[in-house]
């Protein structure tokens, strides 16, 4: 089973992994929908929703880049009424969006809670809300949800409890919808990476150049997010699952390729 012709709506796809999972995907002639806010250019990250369309569609795939804020839910419903009347439907769906502040109580001001939860939490649940629908009506319909498994343990909590409260946040909308929406045949998965993935985010928030040299590519996500959204909908739902245990189950053993830096220590991401 492959991608083409499927129809992938992408929450914050305009770079980091969410576009390396919709560059694979086009690989098999996916039809890509590019939704996030990032119009113009930035002046600390690459990429926007039109140069990352650029690129689907220069690997084999139809893109259709939306200006959309996850945080308003008017537009994340009009971003999935293009896509359908684009497209004819939605096969998947990808809860990439997501926003990151690592600090203490004390130092985290509300206003980036607050982002925090609007973006990971409320964006995840009315951007599944929408597409649930239309992916109802799919022959293979997948919500992935880059979140990680749900560990109660203090340690998690005690660093950076508002940014680990949003992310389990998400991880309890895959636990609910996984078994909420399994009568209607549609699969919920998270996936989480083993190690950092150098992405913008890790390198701007998380330790510059020197964590990149420790991190993995993206590819390596967007290869385990392929192995998921190609499999039946109906025999896998409700996993928490690690992009190398992914990898590894179709017998894929050796990840030098994945390395930024190949015979450099990896770190360990969070939450594992």
């Amino acid at each position: 089973m492959d991608l083409k012709n499927k129809t992938i709506f992408i929450t914050g796809g305009s770079r980091g992994i969410g576009k390396a999972i919709a560059l694979r995907a086009a690989q098999d002639g996916a039809n890509i929908v590019v939704a996030a806010k990032t119009a113009e250019p930035h002046p600390k990250l690459t990429g926007t929703i039109y140069t990352a369309a650029e690129e689907i569609d220069k690997a084999g795939g139809r893109a259709l880049a939306v200006i959309m804020d996850i945080r308003s839910e008017e537009q994340v419903r009009s971003a999935v009424e293009k896509a359908v009347k684009t497209f004819g439907g939605i096969d998947i769906l990808l809860n990439n969006a997501s926003a990151i502040f690592l600090a203490a109580t004390t130092e985290t001001p509300m206003k980036r809670f607050d982002l925090m939860h609007q973006v990971n939490v409320r964006g995840t649940f009315v951007a599944s809300q929408a597409c649930i629908p239309y992916l109802k009506k799919s022959d293979n319909p997948h919500i992935l949800t880059l979140a990680p498994p749900l560990k109660l343990e203090a340690r998690w909590f005690a660093q950076y409890l508002a940014y680990t409260m949003s992310k389990y946040g998400m991880s309890m909308c895959v636990l609910g919808m996984s078994e909420e929406l399994k009568p209607e045949g549609i699969a919920v998965n998270a996936l989480w990476p083993r190690t950092t993935i150098a992405t913008a985010a890790v390198q701007n928030l998380l330790g510059g150049d020197e964590m990149i040299r420790k991190s993995r590519k993206p590819d390596i996500m967007a290869d385990a997010a392929h192995f998921i959204l190609t499999s039946d909908s109906q025999s896998i739902t409700g996993n928490f699952f690690i992009d190398d245990e992914v990898l590894a189950s179709h017998g894929i053993s050796n990840l030098d390729k994945y390395a930024v830096e190949p015979g450099q220590e990896l770190m360990q991401d969070l939450f594992l």
